[in-house]
């Protein structure tokens, strides 16, 4: 088999995932999933992942979706992790800890192969977009993802679903996990109706794609046109488009990993 094997791991507010994808994509392994701990630290998330490494087969790269805001491997800002725990209030020391951490520096360390970080809806959107024209995935999960591409390259990434609407909450909070769980279903999926409506109003995109742990809870024929709801497994998959998709990265192909 020609190409490299990559990693994928899929960090999340609640779970962690990983499995190895052929050159094509393809699941090489069972995905192995561990649940998230908190307080998560980075060194304690640099245990969970290399653990969670561990349970795999031979690699040749290595792709992470994370749940924060990631420029050139650096964490600038991570909602879920600033938290003792999911709903809870963001605690100094933690953001402390993660604000300016050099993830992909300290995963590159830990798998001893090419690492490349990025914020976990970017990730998705790598496996799930057609490329053409402006296109917009959001992942619903403990929190709320946003990643935008035009014609098929992934742009910077923002954080979108931090601004307010007309619930008073910031979308993160209003449609995230926890909210969730105190409105019930209804409600939530009425918050997570408007909050599309107003991210396409901000970013006017020609098709939205709606993803994430919870993107099942919608209901599917009332999502509207141009929307598309998409496997929880793409925050995997994108693994691979991350190499090929991700803005001015053209590092060379690793050597295959031998069997």
């Amino acid at each position: 088999m020609a190409g490299p094997l990559t990693l994928a791991i899929d960090v999340g507010g609640s779970g962690l995932k990983a499995t190895v994808l052929s050159p094509e994509g393809e699941m090489m392994s069972e995905r192995e999933r561990r649940e998230t701990p908190y307080p998560c630290t980075p060194p304690v998330l640099l245990d969970e992942l290399t653990t969670l490494a561990g349970t795999q087969p031979a690699y040749d790269r290595v792709s992470v979706g994370f749940p924060g805001a990631i420029r050139r491997g650096r964490v600038r800002e991570v909602p879920a992790f600033s938290r003792h725990g999911p709903g809870q209030q963001p605690d100094p020391e933690l953001v402390s800890q993660w604000t300016g951490f050099e993830l992909e520096t300290a995963l590159e360390q830990r798998f001893g192969k090419p690492t490349r970080v990025a914020n976990d809806a970017d990730v998705q959107g790598c496996a799930v977009v057609s490329g053409h024209g402006m296109e917009l995935v959001i992942t619903l999960g403990t929190g709320v993802g946003c990643a935008v591409f035009f014609d098929g390259v992934l742009l910077p990434h923002m954080e979108l679903s931090h601004g307010r609407f007309g619930h008073g909450h910031s979308i993160e909070v209003a449609c995230g996990d926890n909210e969730r769980h105190k409105v019930g279903k209804e409600h939530w999926r009425e918050r997570v109706m408007d909050a599309l409506e107003a991210l396409e109003a901000m970013v006017l995109p020609d098709h939205v794609y709606v993803g994430g742990g919870n993107a099942k809870r919608l209901d599917a024929d009332k999502l509207g046109p141009n929307r598309t709801l998409v496997p929880n497994i793409s925050g995997l998959l994108g693994g691979i488009a991350l190499w090929d998709r991700s803005i001015g990265a053209q590092e060379s192909v690793p050597t295959p990993a031998k069997s």
